[in-house]
């Protein structure tokens, strides 16, 4: 009788060990991470169109670079949650379309509080709870959303001294983590992921 519930109480532990808790914090934010970068792809090609529509070139490849880059960070984020045996939820995307000067800087507010604010949490959350691909995929978002707030800075401050030209015209975007990089400046591997160049999408 007592060897019985010898093994009865080892198969409890051994069950109870086998028991993952969720992180319910992370999955969280991954499902907050992929509405905001599915919106944000969603509203920076609306502000590339609405860019070419006020005749600045420049500023529209900008948002487009952009918007691909928040669409990889995105599926990133998505194939983690996926991967935690979770799924997202359907959503719509929500925002507003102003003039480009107003989009730009709605653009810098929004990258500012993502690259300050809200992925140094999601990280701080992730490795609390031990989620490692979760951790990477913060880290190359949080990453890229540092250079979008710089790229957006520039060329707000470009559009109002009537010197668009001087923006870059072209950009690169890495396919694995959204890396974005002015064509002009592209070093031969992604600095965040170690992708080639070759590989990188040419906006």
């Amino acid at each position: 009788m007592k060897n019985i519930l010898l093994f009865a109480v080892i198969g409890l532990i051994a069950f109870t060990g086998c028991q993952q808790v969720k992180p319910v914090k992370t999955i969280e934010n991954l499902k907050a991470g992929i509405k905001g970068e599915t919106t944000a792809s969603a509203k920076y090609a609306a502000f590339a169109q609405k860019a070419t529509e006020e005749g600045n070139a420049n500023v529209a490849k900008l948002f487009k670079a952009a918007s691909k880059a928040e669409s990889i960070h995105a599926a990133n984020h998505r194939k983690v949650l996926e991967g935690l045996g979770e799924k997202m939820e359907d959503f719509t995307p929500e925002f507003a379309v102003k003039t480009t000067a107003e989009n730009l800087q709605a653009a810098i507010e929004g990258e500012t509080y993502e690259s300050t604010t809200m992925y140094p949490q999601f990280l701080a959350d992730a490795k609390a709870e031990n989620v490692e691909k979760a951790t990477k995929s913060f880290n190359w978002a949080l990453d890229t959303e540092k250079k979008h707030q710089q790229f957006y800075t520039k060329s707000l401050q470009a559009l109002n001294s009537m010197a668009e030209n001087t923006l870059p015209v072209e950009y690169l975007v890495c396919p694995v983590c959204g890396n974005t990089y002015d064509k002009g400046t592209m070093e031969k591997k992604c600095a965040f992921c170690q992708t080639g160049e070759e590989k990188f999408f040419l906006i």
